[in-house]
């Protein structure tokens, strides 16, 4: 019998789907289970044994939780599953968002007890956005005590009303009922006939031909009729399937499994991957890709990762074409190839090798340095300047500074930081000039830790860790104009310039825009980018509390040169100057990042955490319960008053509480807080 890594696979076999979801969802027990009950397993690991094939790094395994999206795959009634189980927690959320650009289908997991989580909602948000065919999974329906009714209910305000059954729990969750095929039954709760008929309603709905049958004799269309209105409803975000399973019992996994095999979408079958085509001074339009195995090689890099042992592994999804052992391929806009000497399909750390793959396959190249995430792979010049409409990732806002803690490794920490930052999209590393700080940020405590500690284990390089100065910004509110001569004569050449500038303000996350006005050539064209170099500088270093200047635009309107003494250094100095001047007569203001904050606790404590909040000048936007005892505080803060927040959570909450924060917007600080900035930085210029 060949082996799945032998198999040849045509796209309409395939299926790629990502599991999506809050940590504790049951992500990745839930993998485990469709593994075993599948035939791709023996025997079903566990989480807390260590043993499950898609959580195999000792980090993974010593946290009791996922880090890294993980590949596998099973053969089930002539398809074959793609399956990438990601992250839950908000700390890794970029490898969950990654997944996304893979796969046709997000198979949102829920878990029966704690309803509608923070990763649950900002998943299928983020799918949705992506125009993902989504499915809901809803998780654990064996425990105690609960009301599926209400999470029901529940997921129908948040989702909507196309949230539709196509199975109900039945004999107390022992086993679920189908309701596509199905038109009766007895359920634990809600009724067979009346699942059924708002399902098949839905469906006949995509399609005029079946519509018009039914409106004339009333019979249900046949199931294979409803294959094609099923994909288009699944496309169109007018059906979301709501299916039930126990990932402990095996309860409604089969029906899972045939689901998938069955009624997710083949490549072709969902809304197609947003390819554009574009230089950078070209227009950008749209590219369509075809899942036809006979076209040109087209395939898109979600995941890079170093190993230690093989280097740089890329994982990546083929779009169009065939993509064989040995072939050229091009990254990007390379113009030299490389050659794809070995190619893989992963199951979980195992790597198969195989000899071709398909389009709408997942796989993998190995020790490839020219491939960075998000790069674009093809085997010819006609598909040059291609690219995936990039994904929307949270911002990384939590910060922490480091230093090697050996005297002389400084290039070795940068080098280490380059290979982590490749991996991870939401990982960024900022140098500070003023500060000479090497600045870390991601999206939470726990994802820095983990950085530092591969740092640590895998590159064997110690650092030291201090709080970051935070990341201000600073703005205008006014208009002004300014001028600046520079005047140097000291022997020998001179040097003249003098600038006449205007700034005004421009609208929250506008940045900056440089307009040359200049009339008459009295500063000449050559010195126009001396003066920009000059804007820009005074704007990157600040001007009254030494945070770069945003939101603002700069026109400059007159000046004047000499014909001997005119010199770029001097235009240089007299914009940067002129500019620091015109922006202290523009009421200038600082901004601080804001955050959207839900924090989630023990409903006693949610007094004490909305209290907490408060003082640290949040504005608190409502609660929210969330499950069995648990309430979720949202809210917008300042991230300055975040910065101890874990440790006082932990304090107010005895260890059970969490939260999740994600950057929102700038805003302008209190007079008192501006005051306290600049002074500082006052105090700073004084000394220095």
């Amino acid at each position: 019998m060949a082996s799945q890594a032998d198999t040849v696979y045509q796209p309409q076999q395939l299926r790629s789907l990502a599991l999506l979801g809050h940590a504790g969802a049951g992500k990745t027990s839930l993998a485990e289970t469709l593994l075993f009950v599948g035939g791709a397993l023996q025997e079903k690991g566990s989480i807390e044994r260590g043993s499950t094939l898609c959580d195999y790094e000792a980090q993974e395994k010593a946290a009791g939780h996922s880090i890294h999206s993980a590949v596998f795959s099973l053969p089930y009634e002539g398809a074959l599953l793609q399956c990438i189980d990601t992250p839950g927690t908000p700390d890794y959320a970029a490898q969950a968002v990654a997944a996304l650009a893979a796969v046709d289908a997000a198979v949102i997991v829920i878990d029966a007890q704690n309803g509608i989580e923070a990763m649950t909602e900002r998943m299928f948000r983020y799918a949705g956005e992506r125009r993902l065919c989504r499915m809901l999974v809803i998780n654990k329906i064996d425990a105690d005590n609960l009301d599926l009714p209400a999470l029901v209910a529940n997921i129908r305000e948040r989702f909507g009303p196309a949230c539709l059954f196509l199975d109900l729990p039945a004999q107390g969750a022992a086993q679920v009922i189908d309701v596509l095929e199905q038109v009766d039954g007895e359920t634990d709760f809600a009724s067979v006939a009346a699942a059924h008929r708002a399902l098949i309603d839905q469906l006949i709905e995509e399609d005029e031909n079946l519509l018009a049958r039914y409106l004339e004799d009333g019979a249900d269309p046949a199931l294979e009729d409803l294959h094609a209105p099923f994909e288009a409803a699944m496309r169109a975000g007018h059906l979301i399937p709501v299916l039930f399973v126990s990932a402990k019992t095996g309860a409604g996994i089969p029906e899972l499994l045939h689901v998938l095999a069955h009624l997710a979408p083949a490549p072709g079958e969902g809304n197609p991957p947003p390819f554009l085509r574009g230089a950078p001074d070209q227009t950008v339009e749209a590219f369509a890709a075809q899942p036809d195995p006979q076209r040109h090689v087209l395939a898109h890099v979600f995941k890079v990762q170093v190993d230690p042992y093989l280097g740089k592994v890329s994982a990546f999804r083929v779009h169009q074409g065939t993509l064989k052992k040995d072939a050229q391929l091009f990254v990007g806009d390379a113009k030299r190839p490389f050659k794809a000497t070995h190619l893989y399909r992963l199951q979980g750390k195992e790597m198969r090798e195989v000899e071709r793959l398909v389009a709408g396959e997942i796989g993998a190249l190995a020790k490839v340095e020219e491939i960075v995430f998000d790069s674009v792979l093809h085997d010819s010049h006609d598909e040059d300047h291609i690219h995936l409409a990039p994904l929307r990732f949270p911002r990384p806002m939590v910060g922490l500074a480091v230093a090697p803690k050996k005297k002389g490794d400084e290039q070795r920490l940068f080098d280490v930081l380059v290979k982590l930052a490749l991996e991870d999209p939401t990982f960024v590393v900022e140098r500070h000039p003023d500060s000479h700080e090497t600045v870390l940020r991601g999206l939470g405590d726990g994802h820095l830790a983990n950085k530092l500690e591969r740092m640590l284990q895998q590159y064997k390089l110690e650092v030291t860790t201090r709080p970051p100065t935070i990341a201000y910004r600073e703005t205008i509110a006014g208009q002004a104009e300014a001028m600046h001569r520079h005047k140097k004569q000291s022997g020998g050449a001179g040097q003249f310039g003098e600038v006449h500038v205007r700034v005004e303000p421009l609208p929250r996350g506008a940045g900056f825009v440089f307009v040359d006005a200049i009339k008459g050539g009295v500063i000449p064209g050559v010195f126009i980018p001396a003066v920009e170099k000059g804007v820009r500088q005074a704007l990157a270093g600040g001007v009254v509390a030494g945070f770069p200047v945003e939101d603002i635009k700069v026109t400059v309107f007159d000046g004047k040169t000499h014909a001997v003494d005119g010199k770029e250094i001097a235009f240089v100095i007299a914009a940067r100057k002129a500019t620091i001047e015109a922006v202290k007569n523009a009421r200038p203001q600082i901004l601080e990042p804001l955050v959207t904050i839900e924090t989630v606790g023990p409903e006693s404590a949610v007094g004490d955490l909305s209290s907490d909040l408060g003082a640290r000048r949040a504005h608190l936007t409502g609660t929210d319960t969330r499950g069995p005892g648990r309430v979720a505080v949202c809210g917008e803060a300042p991230l300055a008053e975040l910065q101890d927040y874990s440790s006082r959570l932990k304090s107010l909450t005895g260890g059970a509480g969490g939260y999740v924060v994600e950057f929102s917007r700038y805003a302008v600080v209190p007079p008192a807080v501006q005051q306290q900035l600049t002074s500082h930085f006052h105090l700073r210029e004084e000394d220095e």
